[in-house]
Parts: structure tokens; C-alpha cells; sequence
């Protein structure tokens, strides 16, 4: 900021004034812009582990999945239920485990992706102090 002379004509420090909070303003933006981006890689970062989580997911419990079926329906046959039943009660036990799992997954991901977690608060606060300091000098 310049320094105010009162020796100086009005209209030069008129001018000052107007060269200060012009390149405030400028510095703000760049500000916002870094926040901005910074915010952004944020919201990728969490949309990619999100997408990976959920391809592996896919990948390797499709077979992991069909050997706990699998194994569960064995028990129950070994219990003396008929096949297709033990299969049935394993298949449903198998899914009840992977979808509570999947729900944790992906309310993670989600929570990555909250708009509380986008706000650009340290912009907000300087534009805040900047605009006092603007009105003092006014």
C-alpha cells in the first residue's frame, strides 16, 4: 500500500488509493483461483479413489464372493439341508455382508465430496479484512 503524505495533492492520493485496492483485487483473485484449484484437485482425488475402490470392488469379489457361497452352502449341507437351499441361505448371507461393506464404501466417497469441503473460507476471510481495510481508508 502507499504511504499517505499529506504534502501530496488530493488527487494523488486519490489515485493511490484507486492503484491499492485495484492490485488488492488482483491478488485476491489469484488467491481464489490457487483455492479454487486446490479445491478441485480435492474433489478428483476423492472421485478417483472412490471410482477405484468400486472397480476393485467388482474385480475381486466376484470370485471371492461365488467361493464364500460356496463354502457357507457346504456347512449348511453338512448340516443335512437340502443343496439348493444351503446355496440360496449362503448366497443371501454372502450378499447382506457385501452390501453393508459397499454402504461404508461409498458413503467415504461421498463424504469426500461434501460441499462443506469445497468452501474457499481463507478467500472468504481475506476478502473480509480487505473490505474493512478498504472502508477505513474510505
Amino acid at each position: 500500500m502507499s504511504n499517505v503524505n499529506d504534502s501530496r495533492p488530493l488527487s494523488e492520493l486519490i489515485g493511490g488509493l484507486a492503484s491499492d485496492i485495484s492490485n488488492l483485487f488482483h491478488k485476491e483473485i489469484q488467491l481464489a483461483k490457487a483455492e479454487a484449484s486446490e479445491k478441485v484437485s480435492q474433489t478428483i482425488n476423492g472421485v478417483v479413489i472412490l471410482l477405484a475402490g468400486a472397480v476393485l470392488a467388482l474385480g475381486a469379489l466376484g470370485v471371492f464372493l461365488s467361493f464364500l457361497v460356496s463354502l457357507i452352502a457346504s456347512f449348511f449341507e453338512a448340516q443335512g439341508m437340502d443343496e439348493t437351499m444351503a446355496t440360496s441361505i449362503g448366497a443371501i448371507i454372502v450378499t447382506v455382508v457385501v452390501g453393508i461393506i459397499a454402504y461404508v464404501m461409498v458413503n467415504r466417497g461421498l463424504n469426500a465430496l461434501k460441499a462443506s469441503n469445497l468452501k474457499m473460507e481463507r478467500t472468504a476471510s481475506s476478502l473480509g479484512r480487505d473490505a474493512d481495510v478498504v472502508k477505513e481508508r474510505l
